[in-house]
């Protein structure tokens, strides 16, 4: 994709700072999720009643993936380009691409539509699926924090590309195309599943301890103890664990009641998650064995399992929801005004601060 973005790179104005190419193609796909929501809130509408939701939104869907995908690709290069690079840039790419990686997956469960019996995923299939996918992207930051250097396998270009073509194949044809056996009795949604696992288990995840064992005999590590390199994985492990507890033993079946809710809150409360970790493998720091969304949600969890919530459990969800979603905006904004008074600079100009 290099050429295409050597290309688009060059019609972008110089006096146009990196961080808005980035928060602007963010911008896109949360439009568009929010969009597909209204439309699909339950995700059954390419299921159950295929053509509920109208043409031109899978076409918006190809063009703002497209956009933010070429967006992500060239702001680095802008910002080398207009010699703005600063560690405010490279923590807001990254920390928004933490939440938009979540937020992919989720607009993309509306093509394929829920098991309605017949055909379609199941949301436990949908719930693996996004576990997955923020897995490989833990296991990419996890990897820069031992190793000091961020190795994107060609899976994240594959994704993109796959997503662009499945919703332009949708808007031709219509979503009867995942409605149908495409080979060997396998569905495509079957498909990208088994390829999903296959690339994450036998590509990416090995690429990842391969390199950090390659540092390791070339002695670049930096962190040498083993409790070290393994901190940062704690507590996305501890929080996959308690929302998987959540989904198995809950009494009302939350995941089925409220797919969209609670993979929404997934991804939300992994994108924090994870943004420490990438703070403190850029500022060398030591991150926290335990987030703090870890103790709220547990409490939650024991509460749902325990049929303390009863009929509650999906108003505590959606009020969990809200919070998490605020608590992390609140956590972006606060960060990235700290940088930018630090580094003298503004987030999306390329002007400098005058110093008081």
């Amino acid at each position: 994709m290099q050429p295409i973005w050597n290309k688009i790179i060059k019609i972008v104005p110089l006096w146009i700072a990196p961080n808005l190419l980035t928060f602007s193609g963010f911008v896109m796909i949360l439009f568009n999720y929010f969009l597909i929501s209204f439309y699909d809130w339950d995700y059954t509408a390419s299921g159950s009643s295929p053509g509920l939701v109208p043409t031109w939104v899978w076409l918006f869907s190809a063009f703002t993936t497209f956009c933010a995908y070429a967006l992500d690709s060239i702001d680095g290069k802008h910002a080398r380009r207009t010699q703005s690079s600063t560690p405010l840039g490279e923590l807001f790419d990254h920390g928004l691409d933490s939440w938009a990686t979540s937020i992919f997956v989720l607009s993309f469960f509306s093509v394929c539509s829920r098991d309605n019996g017949k055909t379609g995923v199941s949301v436990y299939t949908m719930y693996i699926y996004l576990s997955i996918v923020l897995f490989n992207f833990m296991c990419s930051h996890w990897e820069k924090y031992n190793t000091g250097v961020l190795f994107l396998p060609w899976g994240y270009d594959i994704s993109q590309v796959v997503l662009i073509a499945a919703y332009l194949l949708t808007s031709a044809v219509g979503v009867e195309v995942w409605q149908k056996p495409l080979l060997l009795g396998y569905y495509i949604t079957d498909i990208l599943v088994i390829l999903l696992i296959g690339f994450s288990l036998f590509l990416s995840f090995p690429q990842t301890l391969y390199n950090i064992h390659r540092a390791h005999l070339k002695k670049t590590l930096k962190h040498d103890s083993l409790y070290e390199g393994l901190l940062p994985l704690v507590s996305p492990l501890l929080l996959f664990v308690l929302l998987t507890v959540w989904v198995v033993l809950s009494p009302s079946n939350i995941l089925a009641k409220q797919p969209r809710l609670f993979l929404w809150m997934v991804g939300v409360a992994f994108s924090n998650v994870i943004c420490k970790v990438i703070i403190c493998q850029m500022s060398g720091t030591r991150p926290e064995l335990f987030h703090w969304f870890l103790l709220p949600l547990a409490l939650v969890v024991y509460a749902a399992i325990s049929g303390l919530l009863g009929w509650m459990e999906e108003a505590v969800l959606a009020v969990f929801t809200a919070l998490v979603t605020a608590a992390h905006v609140h956590y972006g904004v606060c960060v990235g005004r700290q940088l930018s008074e630090h580094l003298n600079i503004y987030i999306f100009s390329l002007k400098k601060r005058i110093q008081e």
